[in-house]
């Protein structure tokens, strides 16, 4: 029997993807708009029909989430997010302003690389092959391993039904085996032009450390704080909705909820009437060692992949802990951030922390701690205190979302955000950008702009860069107040006048002026308690120093 070297045979699947892909990338960037249009329907109408099939096709091969949830986010990546880009302009001429004679120009950039993840496979293929086609770029992906059937269906769909479309042939291309090894040849290969990798941290990093172009987003830790003014009950069906989402796969799913002491009985109340079981210590200490991977009580914990996704009954079943059959959360208190506390960090799952405060200040304090675990991606906060809104909104998290969920808030599908499942951390997360991925962030903006000015007399012409001091040596600014500023003292209507009089001055006038300015600095630089002697003395001590500069 013949062996087969995997690792090779997807580096070569890799080249031909990408030779193929730049292809396609090159034809389409000369699409018009309307031939564009035509594409991301034509896209759009196959993931419809196609939808559920996916998602059976996704939970069946990762185990992670519930059909109905993926079928929606494969619906949302495509109708939901055409309704919103069709109108958006990624070609010709973007803006002009003819008062400063600047228009620009969208180019494609032209081959992309996408890496996706195995918690959101089809909908993040099919969400990136909408943006990439909508600014007329090719797209390759590198699917996560666990989830290379789904995302391999997911990309042919689309690629089939672009091309029916009129799109070049190799417009979408995926790794049908992906390995580490073919992703790495893929991100370093000369023809892609820019990285969008979804995925986790050493991925990510890993895009970044390629010397391309790249836009990598992190993991996400979202608090959810209670505030005293909040609507408890709604704020706590909006949490649930989020959480149990797709079984808390979305990275913007709430990790931990914060109430304060005066609300905390009413938020116990509704958690519990909403199918929400509230923990012991116990319990939660034995739901976390099953959770996460290695010691639970250590720093920096990731989690087991087997628990990522799944429902409450059946973590809590994992555990042997009874629970209501009507258990949709498991809630864990928490006394503090880091080691000890494991349920403070990301939990793509139905558990979520929970922490008591005694105000708004210290719920502050602790969502700064909790979102340094998931630093510049998103949080939560429910309440009908504007001023509070403006507090929080200086948090380090790059996405603030108001009395809704963060599953459904944070993709742009309950808020006006651009619809997205690419969510940017912005540099605290150490993420090139800070918004969700749209079309926008794929094209490449040109500039044109028309000269203005007559640059062979921009100083002569400039009065207030003529008043300048002409003095070469330092100046001490605190010493200069804003009278002796050049600018103060010219005016539009005296420009052209101090112009005429400098030129109109006589060789002989510039020298007199000369020599009573070094009158003036000789005379002040001379402190007045100094005896200088008389001019007889002066000549006879010169004399002296000359004499013995000779006899040396």
């Amino acid at each position: 029997m013949k062996a087969i070297d995997i690792d090779l045979c997807s580096i070569q699947e890799a080249r031909d993807l990408v030779r193929q892909g730049k292809k396609a990338a090159d034809a389409i960037a000369a699409f018009s708009e309307e031939q564009i249009d035509r594409i991301l329907q034509r896209i759009v109408k196959a993931v419809e029909a196609n939808a559920y099939y996916l998602a059976d096709m996704a939970v069946e091969e990762t185990g992670f989430g519930k059909v109905t949830d993926k079928a929606y986010k494969n619906y949302a990546a495509s109708r939901l997010l055409y309704d919103e880009i069709k109108d958006e302009k990624t070609s010709g001429i973007l803006e002009l302003d003819e008062h400063k004679k600047v228009f620009k120009v969208a180019e494609p950039m032209g081959l992309l690389l996408g890496i996706t993840p195995s918690t959101n496979p089809t909908s993040t293929i099919i969400f990136k092959a909408m943006v990439a086609i909508k600014a007329r770029n090719a797209i390759v992906f590198a699917p996560h391993p666990s989830a290379k059937r789904c995302s391999a269906a997911a990309a042919e769909l689309v690629r089939k039904a672009a091309v029916e479309a009129g799109a070049p042939e190799h417009i979408i291309g995926c790794v049908m085996n992906p390995t580490l090894e073919a992703t790495t040849e893929l991100m370093h290969a000369k023809e892609i032009a820019l990285i969008i990798a979804t995925g986790g941290p050493g991925m990510v990093k890993a895009a970044y450390s390629s010397g391309k172009p790249a836009i990598g987003v992190g993991a996400g830790n979202s608090p959810a704080y209670i505030e005293k003014t909040a609507d408890v009950k709604k704020a706590i069906a909006n949490i649930v909705a989020s959480k149990t989402f797709d079984n808390g796969t979305i990275c913007a799913s709430e990790q931990a909820i914060i109430c304060e002491e005066s609300n905390q009985e009413a938020v116990l109340k509704e958690l519990k009437d909403q199918g929400c079981y509230m923990m012991t210590k116990e319990e939660t200490d034995r739901v976390c060692e099953i959770l996460f991977k290695g010691n639970s009580k250590g720093c920096n914990l990731s989690m087991n992949p087997k628990f990522v996704g799944q429902s409450a009954l059946s973590i809590a079943q994992a555990v042997g802990l009874s629970v209501p059959e009507n258990t949709v959360l498991l809630v864990g208190p928490q006394s503090g951030v880091g080691q000890g506390n494991p349920l403070s960090f990301e939990k793509l799952t139905t558990v979520v922390g929970f922490y008591v405060v005694k105000n708004w200040e210290e719920a502050c304090a602790l969502s700064i701690k909790l979102l340094q675990n998931g630093i510049g991606h998103t949080m939560s906060l429910h309440t009908e205190d504007p001023e509070m809104i403006f507090r929080f909104s200086s948090k380090p998290a790059s996405r603030i979302l108001i009395n809704t969920g963060g599953s459904q808030g944070g993709t742009g599908v309950s808020t006006g955000l651009p619809i997205a499942f690419t969510l940017g951390c912005g540099t605290d997360g150490g993420s090139s950008v800070s918004d969700n991925l749209s079309p926008k962030h794929l094209v490449n903006v040109k500039t044109v702009a028309y000269g203005l000015k007559d640059i062979s007399k921009l100083m002569s012409d400039d009065a207030i860069f003529q008043a300048l001091p002409k003095q070469t040596l330092l100046t001490d600014v605190s010493k200069v107040d804003a009278s002796c500023s050049a600018s103060v003292h010219v005016s539009k209507n005296s420009v052209c006048n101090s112009q005429q009089a400098f030129l109109n001055q006589t060789p002989q006038s510039i020298q007199e002026a000369f020599e009573k300015r070094q009158e003036v600095v000789v005379e002040e630089s001379v402190p007045n308690n100094v005896n200088t002697g008389n001019t007889s003395d002066n000549e006879a001590i010169v004399r002296e120093i000359l004499s013995a500069l000779k006899q040396k």
